[in-house]
């Protein structure tokens, strides 16, 4: 029999569960078959309750590949065995058995191929055999599988509710620390970030795609405006500007009030002028922001027409957000926080 290891299939795509063998016999909660009990592996034949359910492929080369692909639609499983750790050839199979009957499995050995194997094209094997040591790994990747309903959904959008913000000052924000935020995937016409100077009212503030005569765009990137400042994750906590790293999920808000999780792929901060402007939110209260002073840089008003920042003027009305809330370390209290 093989070393302890264990089979886990992610809940995804209307698959049922399949679950995983402990080397100490108990079971864990989250991990659903045993191996050598529910599960055995027996040469290269997969039994799952003594009935036999699929074949054990070695595929680290061309000639495996083939053999498994080959497979597709035959059988109801496949357990691939890489040897080194190859990402194409899960991918190879994943594509040739979408859509049918056979389900792929992958024997992982360290953490670090977990996530590869668990959204591979997007989709994810639909099992994966691990040892003991990584099982933790694995139950997090399941949890983050268990988040998105299918790939198609990863993209989607859903209702927000934005406000009207009334700009009752503008004027020269001096010098200061500005910082860019540039996603993974690329913002549409209509989207951008909220952010601003106070956790409980946030402005929208539009991405860098739109052409420009002096500058190329910059599809991924929202100017988000003064390090302090705080943005809206996709969480709905809050952080500042100058604490986001590459892999934090932000919030995208459209112009028409939609909203979706994007990945931040890195920060750029540099010195640069601002405009400081302040506005009147539906609650009353007042708060602001500091957005760098550049023509790239635009609001969206409540027309859904996009507003330089460098024309922003006294009573022009924004698109934005009212939390109405304090916050702690970028979550919501019912404690009173008075933020100028």
């Amino acid at each position: 029999m093989m070393d302890a290891m264990f089979l886990k299939q992610f809940r995804f795509l209307g698959c049922d569960i399949v679950q995983v063998w402990q080397e100490n016999g108990d079971r864990q909660s989250g991990v659903d078959l045993f191996l050598g009990e529910d599960l055995v592996v027996d040469g290269d034949a997969l039994y799952i309750n003594e009935i036999q359910v699929g074949r054990r492929v070695d595929a680290s080369n061309a000639s495996g590949q083939g053999k498994a692909r080959a497979m597709a639609g035959s059988v109801e499983w496949i357990l691939l065995e890489l040897g080194e750790w190859k990402m194409i050839p899960i991918e190879n199979i994943i594509a040739a058995c979408d859509g049918g009957p056979t389900k792929v499995a992958v024997r992982i050995s360290s953490p670090e191929q977990v996530i590869g194997a668990a959204f591979a094209l997007q989709m994810g094997v639909d099992a994966i055999l691990v040892p003991d040591s990584i099982i933790e790994t694995a139950l997090i990747a399941k949890s983050q599988r268990g988040e998105v309903s299918t790939p198609q959904e990863e993209n989607l959008s859903y209702p927000f509710s934005l406000s009207e913000l009334e700009v009752i000052e503008v004027k020269e924000g001096g010098v200061g620390d500005r910082v860019c935020v540039d996603l993974t995937t690329l913002l549409e016409l209509g989207e951008g970030m909220l952010v601003g100077s106070s956790s409980s009212s946030m402005v929208l503030v539009h991405g860098e795609t739109i052409e420009s005569e002096f500058v190329p765009t910059r599809p991924f990137r929202v100017n988000a405006g003064a390090a302090h400042s705080y943005i809206l994750m996709a969480d709905s906590t809050t952080k500042y500007l100058s604490e986001l790293q590459m892999g934090d999920q932000v919030m995208v808000i459209s112009s028409t009030g939609l909203k979706k999780s994007a990945t931040v792929g890195r920060t750029k901060n540099e010195k640069r002028p601002f405009i400081l402007f302040r506005w009147l939110d539906k609650n009353h209260n007042e708060a602001g922001a500091l957005l760098q002073q550049a023509e790239t840089v635009r609001l969206v008003d409540t027309d859904e027409n996009l507003i330089q920042i460098t024309q922003l003027k006294e009573g022009d009305t924004l698109k934005g957000w009212a939390g109405g809330i304090g916050r702690h370390i970028g979550i919501p209290i019912s404690a009173t926080v008075i933020e100028k």
